[in-house]
């Protein structure tokens, strides 16, 4: 198995996953951060945005899956298909594709075939139509190969982006936020589930799109008050306060039946969220 990327947040959970069921790994990053697998993996290492550096580390070379975290955009998909000889291939897709976001949200309403596929670079259009190009892509010029494009809410977890630590810090130091989705119900996968799904994949017969998250959706409000009730602060919630991260999001779960029919069970959310926002209290 080769994976591109590998080295960050549910990257990790994924690649320790894959070792622990005895897999053959090779990692294929800049070679620039330290990923701590030892001698566990093989390593190569590739720039990623670059087509002449794709060819020349992984040209010749076969796999028999390729896990390939860091594709944002059409180009990212070209050269690695053009690149990679290997029987599937799993994509790190998102439900940013989703034009329309609403409640239980299936595979089947992105349509990969019916809008026109632009080859570009990351920074050609905002990050929701970079990863819809991304599955076109896939859709338009590698129908006929084995892939798979997972796609993910929001992943979080003891992680770098900081996103439930704005609304922990926020509320226990009184800051102003500016919250525009307070009481929208919204859906979340958990880092190591969002690694161990990946891995998952490998060896199933499946083919296409595929939705993860965990079950049931809470609001940034329950999460606010949660805060409030364990710290004893008051948040305060003002138009002219910092701008929230998850502000012009819309509420939105997704349906992961598809994940389910395969034998995958995803955590339920309410059983995990308060403990994940309890380590940010701490910290």
């Amino acid at each position: 198995i080769l994976a591109i990327g590998g080295t960050r947040f549910f990257g990790i959970h994924m690649v320790n996953e894959l070792l622990s069921k005895g897999h053959d790994i090779t990692i294929a990053t800049r070679g620039k951060v330290s990923d701590g697998y030892g001698s566990k993996v093989k390593r190569v290492i590739i720039e990623r945005t670059s087509e002449k550096s794709m060819k020349t580390a992984l040209s010749g070379r076969h796999y028999d899956v390729v896990i390939d975290k860091i594709a944002y955009c059409s180009n990212d998909i070209k050269y690695a298909m053009e690149s990679i000889d290997c029987d599937k291939y799993i994509h790190m897709s998102s439900t940013a594709v989703y034009e329309s976001k609403h409640m239980s949200i299936r595979e089947s309403e992105f349509n990969g075939v019916s809008k026109e596929l632009v080859w570009c670079d990351r920074k050609a259009f905002p990050y929701e139509e970079i990863k819809r190009q991304a599955e076109y892509a896939l859709w338009q010029e590698d129908s006929n190969r084995n892939w798979i494009a997972v796609r993910y809410p929001f992943v979080i977890g003891k992680d770098y982006t900081k996103r439930l630590l704005y609304y922990v810090e926020h509320t226990i130091k009184s800051v102003p936020m500016n919250i525009d989705n307070l009481d929208y119900r919204m859906g979340y996968i958990r880092s190591d589930e969002a690694g161990k799904f990946m891995a998952f994949l490998v060896d199933k017969d499946v083919r296409g799109a595929i939705n993860g998250s965990s079950e049931g959706t809470i609001s940034i409000r329950e999460m606010i008050e949660y805060i409030e009730k364990k710290t004893g602060a008051k948040a305060v919630i003002d138009k002219t306060g910092d701008n929230a991260p998850y502000n012009g999001i819309p509420e939105y779960s997704i349906n992961t039946e598809k994940a389910r029919g395969l034998g995958f069970r995803f955590s339920v959310l309410q059983d995990w969220i308060y403990k994940l926002l309890d380590y940010y209290i701490q910290r």
